[in-house]
């Protein structure tokens, strides 16, 4: 073991296994597994993957479990941790590096944890940065339109998302969970001989009698002839959909109809997850992470029917992604919001005011006038600022999308500390000044 550290010492910090895509990254896994001891082996493992949805779903499953006085861990975009010590997370990505990855899961095995919660994403899937990670249950919350910059098809993402379902198949997989009302869930269920669909008002598992207002909802889960009263304290339609996914993985786990109805309601939010911003202002303003054309859709159908007055969107678009996906953001937003305000998301070393004019073709395709309902502000903050300044009625309501829970924000000349709650209340709090 002892030459193993030195190799993998030697070489990991030279990027060499990252030179060779994705066979580089599968190096790194093989080795990290082995240099921890292939930890995984000594954990029970859940596996959550999807375009959206994915960290909400994954908390609502460690939380459900954790209330139900199981030792459960969690690993996803937003944070990290055992019960409720759970840390945020600082790396800028959904699955963390095989090093990091594995020295987690190590610690939770030396801590005693029973199950780990697994938020995984296409990229870790398609590079094998989760080999060694034996998955016993595999949930799919859907698959959209995202990250085709890098699988170059649509219909390799998908099979990037299906790889957790054969990499858990061959570990025994006990069970899926896949969202029926995904156009790919046949792809999903003919993959695992023992699946659960869901879905609001279809699928084995569904949502009936739902009820939606501005800080939860309310619906009636069914399943063969087992009924539950859930109410899910995260906003938004989109939100009841992932509950489904945590409720099937519940009951299969064996959880009772109390345990399943306190541990859903049991999760107060997520961050960067429709979480709502208050400074006493007399108008609501949310954040969320909303950052991909259907998330954008799921977003604005819940959002737009509770907001009396002017919707009022802040929003980009990461540079070095998925470019196709920027006028169709534009679109939705146009069509969904009274005002739009385009400005930087993690540009990088793209210039940020060509991606803003590719947004705003969209947007322009929906209606919207450039400096009458649509405005181009490339510093993030003043267009956050600039949105306060919008909202002119109690009604009205401004929503600040794609940054969501993450630390920094990257610019051509580095990565700079961020945090968009932050900057929503100091521009509110400016905003009282000037009144």
């Amino acid at each position: 073991m002892a030459g193993l550290r030195t190799i993998v010492k030697t070489l990991i910090p030279t990027g060499l296994f990252k030179k060779i895509e994705p066979y580089g990254h599968l190096g790194e896994a093989v080795l990290m597994s082995a240099r921890y001891g292939f930890p995984g082996r000594k954990l029970r493992i859940i596996g959550v993957t999807g375009t959206n949805g994915k960290t909400t779903t994954s908390f609502l499953i460690h939380r459900l479990l954790h209330e139900a006085g199981v030792k459960v861990a969690l690993l996803t975009t937003v944070a990290h941790g055992i019960g409720d010590n759970i840390t945020p997370q600082a790396e800028h990505i959904t699955t963390a590096q095989s090093g990091i990855l594995q020295r987690r899961l190590k610690e939770y095995a030396e801590a005693g944890v029973e199950w780990v919660v697994v938020e995984t994403s296409s990229h870790s899937l398609a590079q094998h940065r989760v080999w060694g990670i034996p998955y016993e249950i595999a949930v799919m919350t859907n698959i959209t339109h995202e990250h085709l910059d890098y699988h170059g098809t649509f219909e390799k993402y998908v099979e990037a998302k299906r790889g957790l379902f054969k990499i858990a198949n061959k570990h025994g997989l006990r069970f899926g969970v896949v969202n029926e009302q995904d156009p790919s869930a046949s792809k999903f269920v003919k993959t695992v001989a023992n699946s659960t669909t869901y879905g609001i008002g279809t699928g084995e598992l569904t949502a009936e009698k739902v009820t939606l207002t501005a800080d939860h909802s309310t619906y009636t889960a069914k399943i063969a002839d087992d009924t539950y009263d859930i109410r899910v304290n995260i906003p938004g339609e989109f939100n009841v959909s992932n509950s489904l996914a945590a409720i099937a993985v519940g009951r299969k786990l064996g959880l009772s109809k109390a345990q399943i109805e306190k541990g859903i309601a049991a999760l107060k939010g997520v961050e960067g997850r429709m979480n709502v911003i208050d400074e006493g202002q007399k108008f609501q303003v949310i954040v969320d992470f909303a950052s991909t054309p259907d998330a954008f859709e799921r977003f604005f159908e819940s959002v737009r029917p509770l907001t009396k007055g002017k919707l009022i969107a802040v929003f980009g678009s990461a540079g070095r992604r998925d470019q196709s996906k920027r006028a169709v953001q534009g679109r939705i937003a146009g069509q969904n919001s009274d005002v739009v305000i385009l400005t930087e998301e993690d540009d990088r070393d793209i210039d940020g005011n060509e991606i803003l004019n590719e947004i705003a073709v969209g947007a322009k395709s929906a209606g919207k006038k450039e400096d009458k309902d649509l405005f181009l502000i490339l510093n993030r903050e003043e267009a956050i600022g600039f949105a306060m300044t919008q909202a002119t009625s109690k009604d009205d309501v401004v929503v600040l999308l794609g940054k969501g829970h993450e630390l920094t924000i990257e610019r051509a000349d580095g990565t700079y500390p961020w945090n968009e709650a932050e900057v929503a209340r100091a521009a509110l709090q400016e905003l009282k000044k000037s009144h």
